[in-house]
């Protein structure tokens, strides 16, 4: 039976878990993914292929391979981080990689006369990137970034492994605690929610207003 009162009681505490440490891990992790992944974009294109195919073999391995192996191997390699702050490296670099084929999407979806018409001029390649093809590729990228930031957000129960205790894992301790789980993963699914809702409306209508 549904009990209200543990209801209000799991409310705060998990809201605390949520904002130290899911939202922490989201936030950062997504600016790390988002700065890196443009990185892997451009290197990929542009370094030459003795260097290139080895960074795209090594993105491929990242994102082929699970998130908690890399959380563990990263949390005992490193024991001298905090779990916290292995957590945001980690799933900043595991999401990067997805990232880097957003923009690696958008960056293949200019025209090719934009690059011809950039070489006639003589642009130098950092002008081209910044002035003709980034604005363009981040414009196409934009709604597929976000969407990768969402699910990021949903594998935050994943910092179990390295012994991080965020929402979902706080909500089965306090279920434990009180011999009912109900109300608690109610409070957890419903912050999950309240949070990833609005992000998504706000990417769809973005991807519209973006749309050619």
């Amino acid at each position: 039976m549904f009990e209200l009162d543990l209801f209000l009681e799991a409310f705060p505490v998990l809201l605390e878990q949520f904002i130290k440490i899911t939202l922490v891990v989201t936030v950062l992790g997504s600016v790390i993914a988002a700065a890196l992944g443009l990185a892997w974009a451009i290197l990929v294109r542009q370094l030459p292929s003795f260097l290139s195919v080895p960074l795209a073999f090594v993105l491929d391995f990242i994102r082929l391979t699970p998130l908690p192996v890399h959380l563990l191997l990263v949390y005992y390699a490193f024991n001298s981080l905090s779990g916290l702050t292995v957590g945001v490296l980690v799933f900043g670099v595991h999401y990067s990689t997805y990232m880097a084929e957003s923009y690696r999407a958008g960056i293949e979806s200019i025209r090719s006369g934009q690059w011809e018409a950039a070489t006639a001029l003589s642009l130098p390649a950092s002008r081209t990137w910044r002035a003709v093809i980034l604005p363009q590729a981040i414009r196409n990228t934009l709604p597929s970034l976000g969407n990768w930031a969402i699910a990021m957000f949903k594998d935050t129960p994943f910092l179990i492994f390295i012994s991080v205790v965020e929402m979902v894992t706080a909500a089965r301790q306090f279920g434990g605690q009180h011999f009912t789980y109900t109300e608690a993963f109610t409070v957890a699914g419903l912050l999950f929610l309240v949070a990833s809702y609005p992000t998504a409306v706000l990417m769809r209508k973005l991807e519209k207003k973006l749309a050619y």
